[in-house]
C-alpha cells in the first residue's frame, strides 16, 4: 500500500507558538490602534504581507515598516517549543519512507532557526514558506505548489493544520485535512476536518495508514 505524502503546516502544528504569539499580537492590535478585539485569532495562519495589506493599508508607510520590524524581531527571538509529539512523529513516518513537506505562511529565517533548533534538517522533502509564495493561506497556492514539487497529486496528500485559514486552505487545494486542535478548540473544526487530533502524542503509524 502506497503511503500518502504528509504536508504539515508549522505554527501550532510542529511547534507550539501560537500563544505565544498571541500575547504579541493582542498587545500589538492594542497598540497600533486596529479596534479589533483579540486581534491575535483573527489574524491566525495569514502572512505579514497579509495582515499589512488588510489591516494596515491606511497607515502610513514608515508606520507599516515599524509594525515589520517589531513582528520580525519578536519572532527572531521567540522561543519555538516543539509540540507534543510531533518531532517523534515526523521521525516515524521518514523512517517508513512517507513523503513529506512543510507549508508555512512563516519566512525562511523563521524556519531555518527551528531547523536548527530541532534537528530537523534533511527531514522535509519540499519547503513552502512566505518567501515562496504570492498569495497566502487561506489561498490553496502554497500546498498546491508543495504538491506539484513532489510530484503528486492534491488527491494522494494529507494535511495536518490547526488555523481555519490553512484547513480552507488545505481543503480548497483538495487534499485531505486533519486538524489539530492546539489553536482552536475540537467543536469548531469537527466540521471542516477529516478527522481532529489533540497533537501528536498518541498518533501511530495505523492511524496514519487509516486517513
Amino acid at each position: 500500500m502506497k503511503l500518502k505524502t504528509a504536508l504539515f503546516d508549522f505554527d501550532g502544528v510542529i511547534v507550539d507558538t501560537e500563544p505565544i504569539y498571541d500575547i504579541f499580537w493582542n498587545e500589538a492590535g492594542e497598540r497600533y490602534g486596529t479596534g479589533i478585539d483579540n486581534f491575535a485569532a483573527v489574524i491566525k495562519g495569514t502572512t505579514l504581507p497579509y495582515i499589512m495589506e488588510k489591516y494596515f493599508s491606511d497607515r502610513p508607510e514608515e508606520f507599516r515598516q515599524m509594525v515589520i520590524k517589531e513582528s520580525t524581531e519578536y519572532e527572531s527571538t521567540m522561543p519555538l517549543p516543539a509540540m507534543p509529539g510531533s518531532l517523534e512523529f515526523l521521525h516515524l513516518l521518514k523512517e517508513q519512507g512517507v513523503q513529506m513537506g512543510l507549508v508555512t505562511s512563516s519566512d525562511n529565517s523563521k524556519v531555518e532557526r527551528a531547523f536548527k533548533l530541532h534537528h530537523l534538517e534533511g527531514m522535509f522533502d519540499t519547503i513552502v514558506t512566505a518567501d515562496r509564495i504570492t498569495k497566502g493561506k487561506p489561498d490553496p497556492m502554497c500546498y498546491l505548489l508543495a504538491a506539484n514539487d513532489l510530484g503528486v497529486s492534491p488527491s494522494d496528500c494529507l494535511v495536518f493544520e490547526d488555523s481555519f485559514a490553512g484547513i480552507q486552505a488545505g481543503t480548497a487545494a483538495g487534499m485531505r485535512v486533519v486538524g489539530l486542535s492546539t489553536t482552536n478548540p475540537e467543536e469548531s473544526l469537527k466540521d471542516k476536518v477529516y478527522e481532529v487530533i489533540p497533537n501528536f502524542e498518541k498518533i501511530t503509524l495505523e492511524d496514519y495508514m487509516k486517513w
